[in-house]
């Protein structure tokens, strides 16, 4: 018996995958990548669906450019954590950046979107406090739980009642309390009734941490997120986002509307025991945040692609995740071979997406995920619909 044992299920898992196709759906080898919509796998040119690059800013000339010019001005990393070397200009004028964005006093940039999460909600709540998390919140979210040392409490996905049930038996505690719920779920692309969170959390006096990282860029005023799409910045507490989908790079947020929130800063160790964000990577983001907000045009070529390629599953027969259409797509299969089937099948017509499974997903439930961006043409989606006409033909779907 080792240390390594528990990861039999895993690498069988791994064998079964890598034997249904030729090419691995786990860790999909990406050689080269030509533009934010096509990159190379396996000698061959594919259609990328399946890459979180929902504005399609990865390749945008401004973001590349800032890039370059960072490297040549500051070099390429800062060797220091923000709280020591690491705490450049740059920084600073992002976080003022995403606050007025917000219009919220303050913000703070993690290194990666999964510290962000990490880093606010575990400084947020401690011992003698709780958080109650739905229940398919990312892993970054749950790790950020168990670091806090809070009292973690699970309700049910979407669920305000449940919600506010969990909250009741809390009492005054649920003062003490920190909600934390995703805009938009990213395995399924469902969204979470925000209205109805958000006023059972304010009936029962705690705050709440919305995480928007798939809602970023695409929803509401200037593409600021769900939140302000509903007109809730002024009930919220604090959101959360990353660089690594719509901003097209790699690093993350917290903005609040609490001025005192600055002081987290000096309490959250994912904060202050990583390198900061490497100059061409912050330069890049800053032209990304304000290409996106600014960016409409490139909000109503990505709306344009989501109608035009949900129309079509649905008509096709395809179950999926949502039913409120939006930049992800998931197609669900109640066998683990239909997915793969489809998985391999899209790679097979040179459109790359994603596979999930369990035990990444529940029992049961077995994911095509497919990823649109403003950077798809027409002709792009075109080609995805015909692809899947083609499999609903041959592997009929099941309704």
């Amino acid at each position: 018996m080792t240390l390594l044992d528990k990861f039999a299920p895993l690498a069988e898992l791994r064998g079964a995958l890598a034997a249904s196709g030729k090419v691995p759906s786990v860790a999909t080898p990406m050689d080269a990548i030509h533009s934010a919509t096509e990159g190379v796998i396996d000698g061959r040119t594919v259609l990328l669906a399946g890459t979180n690059n929902y504005l399609g800013l990865t390749f945008d000339p401004e973001c590349r450019a800032a890039a370059i010019k960072a490297v040549d001005e500051l070099g390429t990393g800062t060797t220091g954590s923000r709280m020591a070397s690491g705490n450049y200009a740059g920084h600073r004028a992002l976080e003022r950046e995403f606050a007025e964005a917000f219009g919220w006093p303050a913000a703070i940039v993690f290194s990666t979107g999964y510290q962000a999460n990490l880093g606010a909600i575990s400084a947020l709540a401690g011992q003698g406090e709780y958080l109650m998390v739905d229940a398919d919140s990312h892993a970054s979210i749950h790790d950020a739980c168990r670091l806090s040392m809070a009292t973690t409490i699970r309700f049910r996905h979407n669920d305000p009642e449940n919600l506010a049930r969990r909250l009741e038996r809390l009492g005054e505690e649920a003062k003490k309390t920190l909600v934390v719920v995703e805009s938009l779920y990213s395995v399924l692309g469902d969204r979470a009734p925000l209205t109805e969170l958000v006023e059972v959390t304010r009936q029962h006096g705690a705050m709440i941490i919305v995480d928007e990282a798939h809602s970023f860029g695409m929803y509401g005023p200037k593409g600021v997120g769900i939140c302000a799409e509903l007109g809730l910045l002024d009930r919220v507490d604090f959101v959360v986002g990353t660089f690594s989908k719509s901003l097209g790079g790699v690093g993350g947020f917290c903005v609040s509307r609490h001025p005192d929130f600055e002081l987290l800063r000096l309490g959250s160790r994912p904060y202050i025991f990583t390198a900061s964000p490497p100059p061409p990577v912050i330069a890049a983001a800053r032209a990304a945040l304000s290409r996106l907000l600014r960016g409409d045009d490139l909000r109503a070529q990505l709306w344009k692609n989501i109608g035009r390629f949900n129309a079509a599953v649905t008509r096709l027969g395809y179950r999926t995740g949502s039913k409120d259409p939006g930049p992800v797509t998931a197609l669900v299969f109640g066998e683990r071979q239909d997915a793969i089937a489809h998985w391999q099948g899209l790679l097979d017509a040179g459109i790359y997406t994603n596979l999930m499974v369990p035990p990444a997903t529940p029992a049961g439930l077995n994911i095509v995920r497919i990823s649109l961006s403003a950077a798809h043409t027409d002709a792009q989606i075109s080609r995805m619909i015909e692809a899947f006409e083609q499999l609903a033909a041959r592997l009929r779907p099941a309704a």
